[in-house]
């Protein structure tokens, strides 16, 4: 009886039963199996499966009919809809707070996924009930079938948005393009308003045509554009005020994004300005700021100065962390996912879906993986002794 039961509220979720496990129904093709690489701590997918249907986690979602997917929810309850996709390790800048100054090894080409890969793995986690998905790199606007790209994702029925993350440097060449294609959020990177200051923290000169950028976005209708800048002591502390001016006018989102530990950025707890002393010295200033409603899985503590256009937020990963609420997963341009930004676990699902791997398989070893995903992160000192990827090669 009781296995019937399940097998009722799997079917009522959309799982099949089979031999008294669950699986999501359909196919991606099968085929011989290879091993993974190094980067990935991956499981069998029986393996994976057993895990998910041993756990309470498992026999919660289904005893209730999963009224969210259960492969996309964790242990603690966390409903994963917001998946990001880094397409390319490869970057024209060299941000000091992402790229080692001696560069980064890259993966060889033939072990980056393919665009047909990206779509695959992106068809899957929108039929299970990702609504979201954000295009990082690297800088995924050098990728040159990335209006393709977003244009295929466009087509994938209930997904709501398709937002990137880039630098800016090639954006108003490629927004026209891009917007007609189905884009419809952007997050540009400036963490300076000073020209010669930008070419210092980037290592390139290029200031204008992020400027550009910008523009160019707002002039196409996105609202808000949000502007990410990295806040580090001693390079750019001093202009929280010029930033949040740059919003009296323009309808952006300025994100003022605590420095975080990632290998080879050389991280240090002197160098992090938090959230907290950001808000006082923008206070000191404009005394009326206004702190905004936002929603409950938002990464952002939002504010605006009355009567002006835009508004600021502020990333609090180190300082007040948001672990509560995550949404988000990443997939890294070889293919491996990540549940969480600061850990070092990766399953390789690039590895699953060239050895033919099963769409219910598929699902098993990605549940798995969410399944074990951590109630929070180590904290910032613990991290910074972590190895981990530059954040290049996991994708902003």
């Amino acid at each position: 009886m009781a296995a019937a039961a399940a097998a009722a509220a799997a079917a009522a979720a959309g799982w099949a039963w089979r031999g008294g496990t669950a699986f999501l129904r359909g196919a991606l093709g099968t085929g011989p199996r290879r091993a993974c690489r190094s980067w990935a701590s991956v499981r069998a997918p029986a393996a994976a499966a057993q895990e998910l249907q041993s756990s309470g986690r498992g026999r919660f979602l289904l005893e209730r009919g999963a009224p969210f997917s259960a492969f996309l929810t964790d242990s603690f309850g966390r409903q994963h809809n917001y998946l990001r996709i880094s397409l390319t390790e490869k970057c024209n800048l060299r941000c000091q707070y992402c790229m080692p100054e001696e560069g980064v090894q890259l993966t060889p080409k033939s072990d980056l996924l393919t665009t047909q890969e990206i779509i695959t793995l992106a068809k899957l986690f929108v039929k299970e009930g990702v609504e979201k998905i954000r295009l990082t790199g690297g800088e995924p606007l050098i990728r040159p079938d990335v209006v393709d790209i977003v244009g295929q994702l466009c087509k994938l029925e209930g997904l709501k948005t398709i937002a990137v993350t880039t630098n800016g440097m090639n954006l108003t060449k490629l927004l026209p393009r891009l917007k007609e294609a189905g884009l419809n959020a952007i997050n540009i990177s400036l963490d300076t308003l000073v020209p010669a200051k930008f070419e210092f923290i980037v290592r390139r000169k290029g200031f204008h045509k992020v400027m550009e950028g910008i523009h160019k976005a707002t002039e196409l209708g996105y609202r808000p554009v949000k502007v990410n800048c990295v806040v580090m002591r001693g390079f750019n502390e001093d202009e929280l005020l010029g930033f949040v001016d740059f919003t009296k006018d323009l309808p952006l989102d300025v994100r003022f994004i605590e420095y975080m530990p990632f290998d080879g950025n050389k991280w240090n707890f002197k160098k992090m300005v938090s959230y907290k002393e950001m808000l006082d010295t923008i206070k000191q200033q404009w005394p009326e700021l206004e702190k905004l409603s936002c929603e409950t899985s938002s990464t952002a503590k939002s504010y605006k100065v009355p009567h002006f256009q835009g508004q600021i937020s502020f990333i609090t990963s180190m300082s007040e962390h948001f672990c509560a609420s995550c949404s988000r997963l990443r997939i890294t341009a070889d293919g491996n996912l990540k549940v969480c930004l600061f850990g070092n676990s990766e399953v390789s699902l690039r590895d699953h879906l060239r050895s033919g791997a099963s769409e219910e398989e598929l699902v098993q070893v990605i549940g798995a993986a969410v399944g074990r995903k951590k109630k929070q992160h180590a904290g910032m000192f613990n991290i910074s002794q972590m190895k981990n990827r530059p954040m290049i090669l996991i994708g902003g």
